[in-house]
């Protein structure tokens, strides 16, 4: 007969305790990480009702009923100067742009229809025709342009305002901090032949 030998496989030791504890672990960090927001208390989890809840809805209809508003509602007053001087610009561009085009657009009439009669428009007796075609076209461009980019910048108002309103109640206190220490792991739970010691760093997050 034929001997047949075993082999005997060495079983990876696993802490059954901390295995069960686990769970349990878990669920205290959950809860001490959102007790400040919602008054967890020891056994049950109560939401305050008369917390007041910072809305990025309101924020964004406010801007966009009135540029700025919403800014205000977010308690971010410095942004408003900001968002009304940009408007300040564009509307500056869009007048000008607009005067210029009439004007181009009158003298170009005026030539190209070959009337006499004097008006009062200075492109007419200063440029010719090829010049006032191109000057009104130019002109318009920039005006369909500076629209667009006003209403760039109406739009950002709002998502500008929806976005602070998003992390409004968020919370950036001290408490926040990194802690890295050494670390020495003594692996007594392996055969003596591969016992030793494994040197690292921990992290500790507290919040």
């Amino acid at each position: 007969m034929e001997n047949t030998k075993k082999k005997s496989c060495l079983p990876v030791p696993v802490n059954g305790s901390l295995l069960a504890i686990l769970p349990l672990i878990l669920t205290l960090i959950f809860l001490s990480v959102i007790s400040p927001k919602f008054g967890i208390g020891q056994h049950t989890v109560a939401i305050d009702s008369n917390l007041k809840v910072h809305s990025p809805t309101k924020a964004a209809l406010f801007s966009a009923a009135l540029p700025g508003l919403g800014q205000a509602y977010n308690k971010k007053y410095w942004k408003i100067p900001i968002i009304y001087a940009g408007f300040g610009v564009f509307a500056y561009f869009i007048t000008n742009n607009h005067q210029e085009y009439v004007k181009y657009r009158e003298a170009y009439d005026y030539v190209t229809s070959g009337d006499s009669t004097y008006i009062n428009n200075e492109y007419a007796y200063k440029y010719n025709e090829d010049q006032l075609r191109d000057g009104k076209n130019y002109y318009r461009r920039n005006l369909e342009f500076t629209y667009i980019l006003a209403g760039l910048w109406y739009i950002l108002n709002i998502l500008d305002a929806t976005v602070d309103a998003h992390f409004f109640d968020f919370d950036i206190n001290d408490d926040l901090s990194l802690r890295i220490d050494p670390m020495i792991d003594n692996r007594n739970f392996l055969p003596s032949s591969k016992q030793g010691s494994v040197n690292g760093l921990t992290l500790t997050l507290k919040f």
